[in-house]
């Protein structure tokens, strides 16, 4: 077998849980649609906000890949210490499409998260161009798969150590959520915060995000995020990769 049809093989164990409780999803969205209510309404009343919604969903639809695909490391760290990861690791499937499989399953919960907020947001005025949001979802894809990989990295060699994932998924995410500009708009802030955003990658994704909603698919921008997401996939799948090829049993 190839590592495609082992990769496949990944994807389908890696989605049984998902579609067998498919509310899972639902929870996890507690968090952004608590920022969604709280802090749209706070923004409409900036200088030169035409619609708080339209600035403030996309923003959103970048937390949600980052919050859910860097944490499905957790998942892995269970399985290595349940001991179902070993088993994984002496049957004949291709390591790499142990990552592969993992990675590429990120895209099922987190297209259906993001419809599911564009769902809600459109009810309440959100309006985007169709083109542009479809563009949008799939940078959002690939950066997710770049970052489940990241996330799937640092778990491999923490084994049971579960503490330090959370510490250091804890201590790097909300730096780059702030310095993104994805909660409050950075023009606002001091020259160094600009300075130093535009050296995190997910402030060009969050941009990307709002020219494409917006209707502007020729924006600079576009670029821009295309290129942060596939710089974050192509660091996330090196990393990955070398790291489950060297596990050991």
């Amino acid at each position: 077998m190839t590592t495609l049809t082992h990769t496949r093989i990944v994807l389908a164990r890696e989605l049984r849980p998902v579609v067998r409780d498919p509310l899972s999803l639902v929870f996890t969205l507690v968090q952004p649609l608590v920022f969604l209510a709280l802090f749209a309404p706070l923004l409409g009343g900036l200088p030169g906000m035409e619609s708080s919604l339209n600035w403030f969903v996309p923003g959103v639809l970048a937390m949600i890949v980052l919050f859910g695909t860097s944490a499905t490391g957790s998942n892995l760290l269970y399985e290595i210490t349940t001991g179902s990861h070993e088993r994984m690791l002496v049957t004949p499937l291709n390591r790499s499409a142990l990552l592969l499989g993992r990675a590429v399953k990120e895209i099922v919960p987190l297209l259906a998260q993001a419809l599911l907020i564009i769902a809600v947001s459109s009810a309440f005025g959100f309006r985007f161009s169709v083109p542009g949001g479809l563009l949008g979802l799939v940078i959002l894809c690939v950066f997710g798969m770049g970052v489940g990989a990241l996330s799937y990295s640092l778990a491999l060699p923490l084994k049971d150590r579960e503490w330090v994932f959370w510490l250091v998924q804890q201590t790097l995410m909300f730096p780059l959520l702030i310095l993104s500009g994805m909660l409050l708009p950075l023009d606002m802030g001091p020259e160094w915060l600009r300075v130093a955003a535009q050296f995190n990658p997910l402030t060009h994704i969050v941009d990307a995000q709002r020219a494409l909603f917006g209707g502007e698919l020729g924006d600079a921008a576009v670029l821009n995020g295309a290129i942060a997401a596939l710089a974050t996939l192509v660091v996330g799948l090196w990393v990955g990769l070398r790291s489950i090829r060297n596990a050991k049993v």
